[in-house]
């Protein structure tokens, strides 16, 4: 236990943030570090600037591999100097996703000791760790490059979900910008004009009835008002508007749809900015075999996405499951569970070991 909770600590000191590459550079090499004084082999890849490490045995084939991250996202500087109180950890990416990069390193440094003290080298191995420093920017440099580096039967991405629940499907993503344009005018004569921001607010008003659904579990798409760039001066009417929009979808939409009936629907100009598809988790002995030994965990869905959306392009199957952080990710109070994050421990050695012995 101490080990993994030190291993998190010294992780979340780096303030490995997009807006400070340097230190997500710096948080890889602490990485390697860790692996270099255990005499683990690993991969370093670097797309674009982005570093990630992958963890194999020699023939780039394992039949499971952990997936997790080491980018972050911004927060105040005293999440950067993690503290411990009522058992729980807390700063930033103790639950999202450090912990995890912790887990996977000291979950292999142990095994590959195992497998030395019976005469074996990493490349007896029966899984791979992956671990990225992009998630948080949608993972094209990361996991959706590397997974195209090794072979796997099964992918467990360490981010998200909890003890309890094990993640088989994860919403999708659209990213929207609305543009209006209206015609500038002086302040104290606004007849005189046509204002740009009242457009976008009527515009917003027709986009939002496409997202007045609702059910218990929020199981439906959503529609979150993220960002306005407007105006330049108090006393001109504004001449032009935008606003950026965060769509999270499910299987029952068709986006391409939605997006015509909205672009018929409104004045302004609307763009598609990104999108990113949904997480559909494959049925997987790796699967059944886990919850053997976790027979209270169950199955379900979840609302935010990782980078488990990757997995299908690939072909591999795979679940997002994590330890118990009371949703507290991307929040200034952003905590683990300390209790959880050894039990996710011991579950994945024992399940490791059972694939290992097989």
């Amino acid at each position: 236990m101490k080990e993994l909770v030190e291993l998190t600590k010294s992780l979340i000191r780096y303030p490995s943030v997009h807006s400070s590459p340097d230190q997500i550079h710096a948080c890889a090499v602490h990485i390697e570090d860790y692996l270099k004084s255990s005499s683990i082999a690993f991969q370093r890849f670097n797309f674009n600037d982005t570093p990630s490490i992958l963890v194999l045995p020699e023939n780039q084939s394992a039949p499971v591999v952990l997936m997790s991250h080491f980018d972050v996202v911004d927060g105040p500087d005293h999440l950067f100097s993690p503290w411990e109180e009522n058992g729980c950890l807390y700063g930033r990416g103790s639950i999202d996703d450090k912990y995890a990069v912790a887990l996977s390193l000291v979950l292999l440094k142990n095994h590959v000791e195992r497998l030395v003290s019976l005469g074996k080298s990493q490349n007896a191995l029966p899984f791979g760790i992956l671990l990225t420093g992009d998630e948080e920017i949608g993972g094209a440099n990361g996991a959706q490059k590397i997974l195209h580096e090794f072979k796997t039967d099964f992918c467990i991405a360490l981010d998200g979900g909890n003890i309890q629940k094990i993640v088989v499907k994860e919403k999708g993503i659209l990213r929207l910008k609305l543009i209006t344009r209206g015609k500038s005018a002086h302040g104290a004569r606004p007849w005189l004009g046509e204002n740009a921001i009242e457009r976008l607010i009527d515009d917003y008003q027709r986009l939002k009835a496409f997202f007045d659904v609702s059910a218990p579990d929020h199981w439906h798409r959503t529609l979150n008002f993220s960002i306005i760039h407007a105006g330049s001066v108090i006393n001109q009417v504004p001449d032009y508007a935008e606003a950026l929009f965060d769509i999270r979808y499910t299987e029952d939409d068709d986006i391409d749809a939605l997006v015509k009936a909205v672009r018929a629907d409104i004045q302004g100009e609307l763009q598609v900015v990104s999108t990113s598809p949904m997480f559909l988790g494959g049925d997987s002995p790796y699967l059944d075999r886990l919850l053997s030994f976790t027979p209270s965990t169950v199955l379900g869905c979840e609302h935010g996405a990782s980078d488990a959306r990757h997995l299908a392009d690939h072909g591999i199957p795979g679940i997002v499951w994590g330890a118990n952080g009371d949703m507290s990710q991307h929040a200034e109070d952003e905590h683990i569970h300390i209790d959880s994050f050894i039990s996710l421990y011991n579950i994945l050695d024992q399940f490791l070991s059972a694939i290992g012995n097989s």
